[in-house]
């Protein structure tokens, strides 16, 4: 009981329920939440100390940035969003602070457009149905996406997930992925900054792990897989989307520049030594190499029920 108390002494401040309620829609700064409420900062920041202290919001930060958002897990996650549920949606305040907010939203989309990186490599036609397709019939659970990039990989499956996160070393790309699952109405799943080869999760914390056309450009990606199943549960699946851009592939196929060439039997071996099963794989036509897409189980108990 203990902690429902204090969650509620927490709360116990109309300003407080408005911070929350606005961590609900995504990640935000304290200028930004600042900026919203219309308070000052260190009014605003002790707010914030208190909601974290009570479980009922989460802190982290990117580089010289800190965001706040409702948790994703937790003790405190169900109980803050069963909270924000409560808060009626015709109250003047919040109905203005969700003004505000959506002009922060449109800023970030506006910086976004003007300083995104370069375009990614076109995902061909139909490779998002067969990812659908492949993933369908089993619970996703808790998912984990490997380099997330644009979000792409979470705006296909994060939905379907009962908790979802991205991860990424580049700041530039996170804050387009929280413009994107912004723009499509994602605002419940969540993507940090980290390391793939040094991930900041303790083993066995996912029943999903995606990776999305990253490894063609990875120093190790061998490293990469054995991350990935590290933090797998025990039955859980790890799905893969990458290009074939080794010699085996076709004829005239090149390497990614500076990267190890990637071929199905490399890919095959470095799952192997992960100590994942291989489940499917289907090469697809795909430009400028072939692209393989396929899935690979951790062994283990497998608790995953039919979607």
């Amino acid at each position: 009981m203990n902690s429902i108390l204090e969650a509620f002494k927490a709360i116990a401040d109309p300003s407080r329920l408005r911070l929350m309620a606005l961590c609900a829609r995504g990640e935000l700064t304290v200028t930004e939440l600042t900026e919203v409420v219309g308070q000052s900062q260190p009014r605003v920041s002790r707010h914030l100390k208190v909601l974290c202290a009570a479980g009922l919001l989460d802190r982290f930060r990117e580089q010289n940035w800190v965001y706040y958002r409702l948790p994703l897990g937790g003790s405190g996650a169900q109980l803050a969003r069963n909270l924000v549920r409560l808060l009626p949606g015709d109250d003047p305040a919040l109905r203005l602070d969700r003004e505000r907010l959506e002009r922060i939203f449109a800023r970030r989309a506006a910086q976004v457009r003007r300083s995104a990186p370069g375009d990614a490599v076109p995902t061909p036609a139909g490779v998002d149905a067969r990812i659908t397709d492949l993933m369908a019939g089993e619970a996703l659970g808790e998912l984990l996406d490997i380099g997330t990039g644009t979000g792409r990989m979470l705006r296909l499956l994060g939905v379907s997930a009962d908790m979802a996160v991205g991860i990424d070393i580049s700041r530039e790309m996170l804050v387009l992925a929280r413009s994107n699952l912004h723009a499509a109405g994602l605002d419940h799943l969540s993507v940090r900054q980290g390391n793939m080869y040094q991930l900041r999760f303790a083993d066995e914390s996912f029943d999903t792990v995606t990776i999305d056309q990253v490894l063609y450009q990875a120093d190790q990606p061998a490293d990469v897989l054995r991350e990935a199943a590290r933090v797998l549960r025990p039955g859980g699946r790890l799905l893969l989307v990458e290009f074939l851009t080794g010699a085996d592939a076709v004829e005239e196929a090149a390497a990614a520049p500076g990267a190890l060439s990637i071929t199905r039997s490399r890919l095959a071996s470095w799952c192997a030594d992960a100590g994942l099963q291989p489940e499917v794989a289907e090469q697809l036509t795909a430009r400028p190499w072939p692209l393989i897409v396929s899935v690979a189980r951790r062994p283990g108990s497998h608790c995953a029920v039919a979607a």
